[in-house]
């Protein structure tokens, strides 16, 4: 299979391209630090929408255009590029996507055809420690009749302060580190018992801290199978950590286009830097890492798409090699901009934040190599 975007494709790269040239420069990404609202222009968002692009990967009966991951990792790397700030990871990959897998019939046509049209964000309150971990969860669900009561504290909740429902993952039966047991539950984060804390990441995104006393919803409110969420749980994290391997992408590929272009003006000792062979035997190491990376991601968007065997296995590796690869994008950006490249006012330092944030949101390198090596039956 070639590694190359369809001609479909390639006009969905163009159009994402355009649109965030005419709507989003990095320096928007700036004055979100003092929003306190949303953190995301919902004008922005609302374009988004009209595009078409959060109906990519639902199906035509729920409001969807029908096409894949491949198609959606297009307009999320543009958007990478861009550090553009919209909530598609959540709403689309990891709320409307645990929906996709599992959701009843009324449960999709309630809250697909919303998160279709941008009209509602949904998002997945899973993590509960400083590092990924899916199966560590304390958080506990009890039955009470028809109806069970969650209590527990969610944290990295991807804008959990702005989603309309919440599906959060709790423990019915079992302890903390099983894979069995786990139920996936719709929440509205209005309810009664549910606080959201507004937190401010390192590169300007935002996430919440979500915290469930004596929680009570319907057994409507159940997503797949009680006690074998994990099956759902699973797939959802698999294409989340893809999703965010298409948006590193963008953010190294543009890494490195910036500094290749300081590279050819900077000046030092009277030559160009970028003539430097140090700094060429870098580069091209980077080049190189760059390429490997944009294969991994377009082979694994298609696997999730063809459904592959594999489809897993290859999503920990994709993220495993996207999350080392930003590392280094941005540890060279910023190395080779020199004392620039620390200060806020240029906008590389800002990719860099954005790398090491994505690079440990679903899971690090070294947890994809663990889970892979798991996968794979070690």
């Amino acid at each position: 299979m070639p590694l190359i975007l369809s001609e479909e494709q390639v006009q969905l790269q163009d159009s994402a391209k355009a649109f965030v040239a005419d709507n989003w420069t990095v320096g928007e990404l700036r004055k979100l630090r003092k929003d306190t609202g949303k953190g995301y222009p919902e004008a922005l968002w609302q374009k988004a929408a009209e595009l078409g692009w959060l109906a990519i990967p639902f199906a035509e009966e729920y409001g969807g255009l029908g096409l894949g991951f491949a198609e959606l990792g297009v307009v999320l790397e543009e958007l990478g590029r861009g550090l553009v700030v919209l909530p598609i990871v959540s709403s689309v990959v990891m709320g409307g996507g645990a929906l996709r897998l599992g959701g009843t019939e009324e449960q999709k046509k309630t809250w697909l055809p919303k998160v279709c049209d941008g009209s509602a964000v949904l998002t997945l309150a899973a993590q509960e420690t400083s590092r990924h971990d899916p199966y560590a969860v304390n958080t506990a669900a009890v039955r009470q009749g028809e109806s069970y009561v969650l209590n527990g504290r969610k944290v990295l909740v991807p804008d959990g302060h702005a989603a309309d429902a919440v599906i959060v993952v709790a423990r019915t039966s079992g302890a903390a580190g099983d894979r069995s047991g786990l139920t996936l539950f719709l929440v509205d984060p209005a309810a009664a018992g549910v606080k959201v804390h507004r937190n401010l990441l390192l590169d300007s995104r935002v996430a919440a801290n979500i915290e469930l006393h004596d929680v009570k919803v319907g057994a409507g409110a159940v997503v797949g199978v009680v006690g074998q969420g994990a099956e759902i749980l699973d797939q959802v994290l698999a294409e989340a950590a893809v999703a965010l391997s298409a948006d590193m992408l963008g953010v190294i590929q543009q890494t490195f286009d910036i500094t290749l272009d300081y590279l050819k003006v900077r000046e030092q000792f009277g030559a160009k830097i970028g003539s430097f062979q140090g700094l060429k035997h870098r580069a091209a190491r980077w080049f190189c890492e760059k390429e490997l990376s944009k294969s991994i991601v377009l082979q694994t968007l298609r696997a999730l798409d063809d459904k592959a065997d594999n489809a897993l296995q290859l999503a920990s590796i994709c993220k495993a090699r996207l999350s080392d690869t930003a590392r280094l994008a941005g540890k060279e950006g910023v190395q080779m901009h020199g004392g620039i490249g620390v200060t806020d006012e240029h906008d590389i330092g800002l990719y860099m934040k954005h790398g090491r944030v994505s690079e440990t949101l679903m899971g690090d390198a070294a947890f994809h190599r663990n889970r892979f090596a798991e996968l794979k039956g070690y």
